[in-house]
């Protein structure tokens, strides 16, 4: 049993005890109304004339709320006056549709039972989908904002199941009404699946500024929604509000936000803005600046030439070796060699990375890096040295595998000695099965683990 049934099942006796729901569930909590709701649904499936399966103990306090203090064997329960808002809520859990229905009956209007409505408008019984769905429409648009906002996460919870959309109509009817108060709530709620249903409604009804977009661009943590206002922000940007709409764009720590920043200085003509980002960080962020100055009959490649041919500078933006390997041609390794030395551990990086976009390949020159200080630096050589494993002498590995030596070095002489694939290299990896390290423990078992036993020396 998992820990959210047992917690619901936890839930499910504290309503059977009388305890108020507001102190037994968290209202906002989607999916623990959807647990109580299979918790209670499983529990109540054994009337109190029928004994549980054996591995399932006894819940015969739940039979006993919701069946008449008095009742035989085989009385049914669908005649019951829940008057208290705990046994209300078991009852529209009910395994028995009857339970349900007549329970729902009797739920007073704007009551803390609304998420269970909300899941009862999806219920396989029409009788009783249909009387949460009425209950629910006279309600949902006499919520308030707030209100609103804790309820809409089960909404689109329930939208999922097969007759769950009704809920959802709702939701997005009462959202698009002027003045959108609920929904200008609903874009900042704390559910991402809330956040990108409110988003996409105020982007087609226009509520939101382009400013306003941009910094929800910037600042939300969920890609979709990113993306979504980015876009919205630009298709709606006038010439005059191009600073303010950009700024956001431009400083977003999201690529793609960022990339839509940039692309987006061609249509407000500024090619010069866009250089900078020649020598960002992210590849699509690259390449969108390059295809911004490329429109202004600006070439990338002199640039990038110049930023890298600063060898000891400090100022080498850290993108520059990466780009200009992008974009130019084996001769400008030559650049690239430089700036493996450099102090910088991201240059020197990214000039590994940027060597092997241009395939060029220096085993002399590349194994030296094995032992840099940086763990990006070894990362990248090994990725470069993998293809030419063999080249690496064994013992130079060896060595590297010393307990004295950084865990980068370690991992990296693992993952090369793994490239080789030799009986000798199996026999140094199955000594590092019982390493005081555990990540060199797990690199090396994954290799010794992935050799036939008949193979294995």
């Amino acid at each position: 049993m998992t820990s959210a049934n047992t917690a619901a099942e936890q839930a499910a006796q504290k309503l059977a005890q009388g305890q108020p729901i507001a102190s037994v569930i968290d209202p906002g909590d989607p999916a623990a109304w959807l647990a109580l709701d299979a918790a209670v649904r499983e529990l109540s499936r054994y009337p109190l004339h029928q004994e549980p399966p054996p591995e399932r103990p006894p819940r015969r306090w739940l039979s006993r709320l919701l069946a008449p203090a008095d009742a035989e064997p085989g009385v049914g329960r669908t005649s019951v006056s829940y008057d208290t808002e705990p046994g209300l809520a078991l009852a529209l859990c009910d395994a028995d549709g009857h339970v349900r229905e007549s329970a729902l009956a009797q739920v007073p209007g704007g009551s803390a039972l609304l998420p269970l409505i909300v899941i009862r408008c999806a219920d396989w019984v029409t009788a009783i989908h249909n009387r949460a769905r009425k209950h629910l429409q006279s309600a949902l648009p006499t919520l308030t904002p707030e209100e609103l906002a804790a309820l809409a996460p089960l909404m689109l919870r329930v939208d999922r199941r097969e007759r769950g959309t009704f809920a959802t109509g709702l939701l997005e009817a009462v959202l698009r009404t002027p003045p959108y108060d609920h929904l200008k709530a609903q874009t900042i709620s704390a559910d991402r699946d809330t956040r990108r249903f409110a988003h996409r409604i105020a982007a087609a009804e226009q509520v939101l500024t382009p400013v306003e977009l941009a910094r929800t661009a910037a600042q939300d943590p969920d890609v979709v929604v990113q993306n979504r206002c980015a876009e919205a922000a630009l298709a709606g940007v006038q010439p005059d509000a191009y600073d303010e709409v950009l700024a956001p764009l431009l400083a977003a720590r999201s690529p793609q936000v960022r990339a839509a920043g940039v692309t987006a200085l061609r249509k407000a003509e500024r090619p010069a803005q866009a250089e900078p980002f020649l020598a960002d960080r992210s590849p699509v962020v690259r390449a969108c600046a390059r295809y911004v100055v490329r429109q202004h009959d600006i070439d990338p490649l002199p640039l990038y030439r110049a930023w890298c041919a600063e060898r000891g500078a400090a100022d080498v933006p850290a993108g520059a070796p990466i780009g200009l390997a992008e974009c130019g041609d084996r001769q400008d390794a030559r650049l690239l060699w430089p700036l493996t030395e450099h102090p910088s551990p991201a240059i020197r990086s990214r000039a590994v990375a940027g060597l092997r976009t241009l395939d060029v390949f220096d085993a002399v020159r590349l194994i030296p890096l094995l032992d840099d200080p940086s763990p990006a630096v070894t990362r990248e050589t090994v990725t470069s040295l993998t293809p030419s494993a063999q080249r690496i002498p064994v013992d130079h590995l060896v060595d590297r595998l010393a307990p004295d030596r950084p865990r980068h070095q370690r991992l990296a002489a693992t993952r090369l000695l793994a490239a080789q694939g030799e009986l000798r290299q199996l026999r140094i990896l199955q000594t590092l099965l019982r390493d005081e390290d555990a990540k060199v423990r797990e690199r090396a078992g994954r290799t010794v683990g992935a050799v036939p036993a008949r193979s294995r020396p």
